[in-house]
């Protein structure tokens, strides 16, 4: 007889368990770039099992310089993505209608950085430099902040010249360019690792120059939100993705190893992860989550302000983000 019970108890354990997999609700998300820091909050949320939690059984998959997160979601190939607003709102204006549901980022990482020798010790010193600048959507800031600073993109005396660049930081090191763009947690790690130290360089923060646009954002397809189910289902998501981004900032040493495990390609190190990690906190520290309303207007502000042959906007968007799913998850 107690062997029989055993064995029932075991079955029903089985069952139970069975039930509990098949319940989970499947979501995949689409990361923006390449495993790294910038991500970590997901990765976590994953590896500790705080979508588990939540009855998700969620996907995360990762971008790459061939990958537009924008597009793979419009195909069908995702639930949500990552993204920058200048590329969410450019899409949706080109007729991809994209909603951002949370901001788990609250500042902005992108600047410029120079090497002192230029001579370049403020924003006046711009003007008759080669600065370099990422494209691809990335380059609306910059754009808005020179039209601030009344200078053209165009070279000459009067100007500046722009140089192209990859998403690395060879132009600086091989002094083709006085400036070019980082971000804080990022290819500003990669200036120093290549033997430049802080001391020989100037930064110029997006932030602390008033043109800073929303980066990484969670954006999900507009029609999808009319099912009360998929706003529930992107409320737990939400609810876990910022518990993993908490447990992040409180323990950045371990959530840098697992953005590591995550890394199939072996091209991270632990220490620009760790790197990576400490910036990245800085960032999504003071929210929730929910989107501020005034972090959204400035940074569309910013981008109907650069103007230009082709802006990323020709004018102010309406409906690109809701409180629907940060309400729900109980994040304001």
């Amino acid at each position: 007889m107690k062997k029989l019970m055993i064995g029932a108890l075991a079955i029903a354990a089985g069952l139970m368990t069975s039930v509990s997999a098949h319940a989970a609700d499947a979501l995949t998300l689409q990361l923006k770039w390449v495993p790294q820091a910038q991500f970590a909050g997901y990765y976590v949320a994953k590896e500790k099992g705080f979508y588990d939690e939540e009855g998700l059984d969620v996907t995360i998959k990762p971008g790459g310089p061939d990958i537009a997160p924008e597009q793979v979601i419009a195909g069908g190939g995702a639930d949500i993505i990552t993204t920058w607003m200048p590329a969410a709102l450019a899409s949706r204006e080109k007729g991809v209608p994209l909603v951002n549901i949370a901001q788990p980022f609250k500042k902005s990482g992108m600047m410029l950085t120079c090497r002192k020798e230029t001579g370049i010790k403020s924003p006046d010193d711009f003007k008759g430099k080669t600065l370099g600048v990422w494209f691809f959507g990335n380059e609306y800031p910059f754009l808005a902040w020179m039209a601030k600073l009344g200078l053209s993109t165009e070279g000459g005396p009067d100007g500046v010249t722009v140089l192209k660049q990859g998403f690395n930081v060879d132009p600086l090191i091989q002094k083709q360019a006085d400036c070019i763009s980082t971000m804080t947690y990022n290819e500003f790690g990669q200036v120093l690792d290549a033997g430049i130290p802080e001391s020989e360089l100037i930064v110029f923060k997006y932030e602390d120059q008033g043109v800073a646009t929303l980066e990484d954002g969670l954006y999900v397809m507009e029609d999808k939100l009319k099912d009360p189910a998929f706003v529930e289902k992107m409320a737990k998501f939400v609810r876990a993705s910022m518990k993993g981004w908490a447990y992040a900032r409180d323990n950045t040493d371990e959530a840098a190893k697992i953005v590591l495990e995550n890394d199939d390609t072996g091209a991270q190190t632990e220490a620009h992860q760790k790197f990576m990690m400490g910036e990245v906190n800085k960032l999504t520290e003071g929210t929730t989550g929910a989107l501020d309303e005034a972090d959204y207007k400035r940074t569309v502000a910013t981008l109907l302000a650069a103007g230009g042959e082709s802006p990323v906007i020709t004018k102010e968007p309406t409906g690109a983000w809701t409180h629907a799913v940060t309400d729900a998850a109980g994040l304001k």
